[in-house]
């Protein structure tokens, strides 16, 4: 067995329906909390207001953006400055749990996550914001929220394109854990678990919304993404996703979603594991057409293009990727690797 480090960023997990309404107050107070600042998005504001109900609540934040802008979190920040917030309850998808994670950074607040949807970063040390073009994310624990509270209930009327899209991106997760620079045999072992569930579920869930047991799966699968992504780290997918989101303003699910089997396949050659492990989780004997074939199954993007990338932005997204730092990739990553990846990213080609 290869030498290997794993580290964890534990927080404490509160799975099943309905557990949000009747664990959420509890778990406040477990933190020594007395008056949290909500964070959440407009659409997701009533929800958050009702499961609160019982907290003297300093105030609500509503104000979230995609990739987590600065004057975002300024504004966040400055409103639990002014109320006395002494905790973060974040409650929403990935963006929301992005900007709790920001505002925790800042103010080294404790943060109470309650996801809609199944982007697996609340278990997770990665924080990022955006300034300007550039997007630029770090580590800390800091940011890992304290609780967690998986409720399957929550994401039953989440529509079918943020769920399959949300899906895959914890997909990515799993995924990029077999490559990423710590990844190792516990963490192998939780991403093969997550795209087995994920790739169960998901199309379940697509074909009936209603499914208590698919929406669960789905859950638990974002859970193990996370799990194995913040142990793993950040790998080449990751940061030509970041690029892309940050440069370009590309929805970030969706961008994963497109931008994953094209650096799955790339790497393929260099990680056995993306073939012994991950592929047959797949149902598949090759991990690209595995992701592929999920990905036609439920009607995701499969170009960059259909999300807006340009032709004419080419150049300068392969040019503002190159400023990342792929010493770490198990393959060697220069520009005409880029180049290829984005350009058949791009257009949707056949993997």
């Amino acid at each position: 067995m290869r030498r290997f480090t794993y580290e964890t960023f534990a927080a404490r997990v509160v799975f099943g329906a309905g557990c949000a309404q009747s664990s959420l107050a509890a778990e406040v107070e477990r933190l020594g909390a007395r008056r949290p600042l909500i964070v959440t998005t407009p659409r997701t504001a009533p929800l958050a207001t009702t499961l609160a109900g019982p907290l003297p609540v300093a105030g609500l934040f509503d104000g979230v953006r995609p990739h987590v802008p600065v004057e975002t979190v300024d504004q966040a920040v400055e409103l639990a400055a002014r109320t006395g917030a002494d905790a973060v309850l974040s409650v929403g998808g990935g963006s929301t749990t992005g900007t709790a994670k920001a505002i925790a950074l800042r103010t080294s607040l404790p943060i109470a996550a309650v996801p809609t949807t199944y982007a697996g970063s609340e278990v997770t040390p990665v924080w990022g914001t955006t300034e300007g073009a550039r997007k630029t994310t770090g580590r800390s624990r800091l940011v890992v929220p304290k609780t967690v509270l998986y409720d399957p209930d929550l994401t039953a009327t989440l529509p079918a394109a943020m769920t399959a899209a949300s899906a895959m991106n914890a997909m990515a997760h799993c995924v990029e854990a077999f490559y990423a620079p710590g990844a190792n045999p516990v963490t192998d072992l939780v991403a093969a678990e997550g795209v087995r569930t994920i790739a169960d579920a998901l199309p379940a869930v697509m074909a009936r919304p209603d499914d208590a047991a698919g929406r669960a799966g789905l859950l638990y699968g974002a859970y193990l993404a996370g799990s194995a992504f913040g142990a793993a780290g950040s790998g080449l997918h990751h940061k030509i996703c970041h690029v892309l989101g940050g440069a370009f303003g590309l929805p970030h699910a969706e961008t994963h979603t497109v931008v994953l089997p094209y650096v799955a396949a790339f790497n393929a050659p260099a990680v056995p594991a993306l073939r012994t492990r991950v592929a047959p989780a797949l149902g598949s004997d090759d991990v690209a057409r595995g992701l592929t074939s999920l990905a036609a199954r439920i009607g995701v993007p499969v170009s960059l293009a259909q999300i807006g990338l340009a032709e004419d932005d080419l150049d300068t997204a392969v040019r503002l990727v190159l400023e990342k730092d792929f010493g770490d990739n198990p393959r060697p990553v220069g520009e005409p690797e880029v180049r290829g990846i984005l350009t058949a990213a791009l257009r949707g080609e056949t993997v």
